[in-house]
C-alpha cells in the first residue's frame, strides 16, 4: 500500500478514535453498567442450561474472524494474524458517552498486521435516539476509508439489559435502528451491519425486513450446524458461532465465520460491486 494511502488511514484512526474512557461510576440503564456491553449477551443467555458442543474442523474453514473489547486485555495482534484469522470487528463505543478503553490499541494493531478490521457500536435504545447514537459511533471509531483494512461499522443490537428489548415497542425499535442506520449512512457513506440473534430480532422486531437490502447480516447462534437467522433476512453475512475460541493467545474470545471468499470480504470494506449479493447459505 502506498505510504500516502497508509498515512491517511493512521490519521483517520487517531482523528476519529480520541481518548478512550472507563466506564463512570453511574451509567446504568435497565439494571447493568455503561460499559459492560458487549457482544453475545443474548446468545449466551440463549445457550443458558444447553450443551455447550465443540466447534467442528468444518466450522473453523474458510474466512476467519474474532471479535474483541476491553474484556480480551492486551492482544498481540501479529500472534491473532498468525494463527489465521483474517477479519476482526473491535468494540468501539456505547451509548453516547462510553468508548471502549482498548479500543485504540486494537484498531492499530490490527491495522499494523494486515488484519481486516472494523469497529462496533453497542447499542443502548432505552438510552437515547438511534440518530444520537449513530454520530457518537461515527465520531469515536465508526468512520470509514476505502483502504483495503477497513469494514463498515456494526449495529450490535441485543438483549444486554433486565428488559429484553430496552423498553420499547417493535414500531419503536424498528424506528429507533431505522434512524441509526440513516445517520450512520449520512456520516460515513455505508450501510451499518446489524449483529443481532434470531430469537432478539423476532421478539423486538418482529421479524422486520426493513433492513434486508440496506445491511449485511451478522449472526449469533453458537452451534456446530447452520445458523438459525432472523426471519427479516434472506441470508447472513458473518456468522458467530462460538464465544469459546482460543486464537493467538486469547482465551476465550468469539470466532466468526465470514459467508464467502476473501474477495467478497474485501468487497464488503471497499463497498465494490463483488459485496453483493452474497450467497445464500441457509
Amino acid at each position: 500500500m502506498a505510504a500516502g494511502v497508509v498515512g491517511a488511514a493512521m490519521a483517520l484512526t487517531l482523528t476519529t478514535v480520541g481518548t478512550s474512557n472507563a466506564a463512570p461510576a453511574g451509567g446504568e440503564e435497565e439494571g447493568y453498567r455503561l460499559g459492560e456491553g458487549r457482544m453475545g449477551i443474548s446468545a449466551e443467555k440463549e445457550a443458558a442450561g444447553k450443551e455447550r458442543r465443540q466447534i467442528g474442523a468444518q466450522d473453523t474453514s474458510g474466512v476467519q474472524g474474532i471479535d474483541v473489547s476491553h474484556y480480551q486485555g492486551s492482544i498481540n495482534w501479529g500472534s491473532v494474524k498468525s494463527a489465521g484469522i483474517q477479519f476482526a470487528w473491535i468494540k468501539a463505543t456505547e451509548g453516547t458517552t462510553y468508548k471502549d478503553p482498548k479500543f485504540g490499541a486494537n484498531y492499530t494493531g490490527a491495522y499494523n498486521n494486515k488484519v481486516i478490521r472494523g469497529a462496533y457500536h453497542f447499542a443502548r435504545p432505552g438510552s437515547s435516539s438511534g440518530a444520537a447514537q449513530a454520530d457518537f459511533f461515527a465520531k469515536n471509531g465508526g468512520a470509514w476509508s476505502a483502504d483495503n483494512l477497513t469494514l463498515p461499522g456494526v449495529l450490535d443490537i441485543e438483549n444486554g439489559s433486565s428488559s429484553q428489548c430496552h423498553g420499547l415497542s417493535q414500531a419503536s425499535m424498528r424506528n429507533w435502528i431505522s434512524d441509526f442506520h440513516s445517520t450512520y449512512k449520512s456520516r460515513t457513506s455505508r450501510d451499518v451491519v446489524i449483529y443481532t440473534t434470531a430469537d432478539w430480532w423476532k421478539n423486538c422486531t418482529g421479524n422486520w425486513s426493513g433492513m434486508s437490502d440496506k445491511s449485511p447480516l451478522w449472526v449469533a447462534h453458537w452451534t456446530t450446524g447452520s445458523p438459525t437467522i432472523p426471519s427479516g433476512f434472506p441470508f447472513w453475512t458473518v456468522w458467530q458461532y462460538t464465544d469459546s475460541g482460543n486464537i493467538g493467545g486469547i482465551n476465550p474470545v468469539d470466532r466468526n465465520k465470514f459467508n464467502g471468499s476473501r474477495d467478497r470480504l474485501l468487497a464488503l470494506a471497499n463497498n465494490t460491486s463483488l459485496a453483493k449479493p452474497m450467497v445464500d447459505a441457509r
